[in-house]
């Protein structure tokens, strides 16, 4: 007579820890590449620039030459071009009819409004709550609590970039709040 074992033959501890690391491995894989690009939609995108500059566009999107840009403005000018991050920032053109070494950024420091240039007075003054700020961007009476943030503009072959300010504030004589 043969004898039936009573119990059935059970996978060795290797094969399911195998099958264990398997299924977990997939399952960790589709989730991975499901998050992927919903990661990746909020994460901004560089400019591609070296140094962490970006060419400074016209309103309709076109890089800024400054050779165009200063044959076409006066001296004393400040024209909005976007600048870093997006933001709209003011190139400045001096008196002797070359382009300023820094840019403006346009956003006021109290509710984010975008502050035009009034040439008449001299001063950017905030429509939103009334800040003015005097023509380096320095804020010269309220409620804004400080000046705009600046940005260097440098030009190189003939296309202006923005890059981050780090240095110290001409206008305040302080560390930029903005970095």
């Amino acid at each position: 007579m043969t004898q039936i074992s009573e119990t059935p033959e059970a996978p060795s501890m290797g094969r399911r820890q195998f099958m264990n690391l398997l299924t977990f491995g997939s399952a960790t894989g589709v989730a991975l590449g499901a998050l992927y690009p919903f990661v990746k939609y909020f994460i901004p995108r560089s400019s591609g620039a070296a140094g962490g500059g970006v060419i400074a566009k016209d309103a309709v999107g076109s890089d800024i030459l400054a050779s165009q840009f200063l044959a076409s403005h006066n001296p004393g000018d400040r024209t909005l071009a976007q600048g870093l991050k997006g933001d709209p920032t003011y190139l400045v053109v001096e008196t002797d009819g070359t382009l300023s070494d820094y840019g403006i950024n346009a956003v006021c420091t109290h509710l984010g409004c975008v502050v035009p240039w009034n040439g008449s007075e001299d001063k950017f003054i905030c429509p939103c709550h009334g800040s003015q700020y005097n023509a380096q961007g320095k804020v010269v009476r309220g409620p804004a609590p400080l000046s705009l943030a600046l940005a260097h503009a440098n030009v190189e072959n003939d296309k202006v970039t923005f890059t981050p300010w780090t240095e110290t504030d001409f206008r305040t004589g302080e560390n930029p709040w903005w970095a």
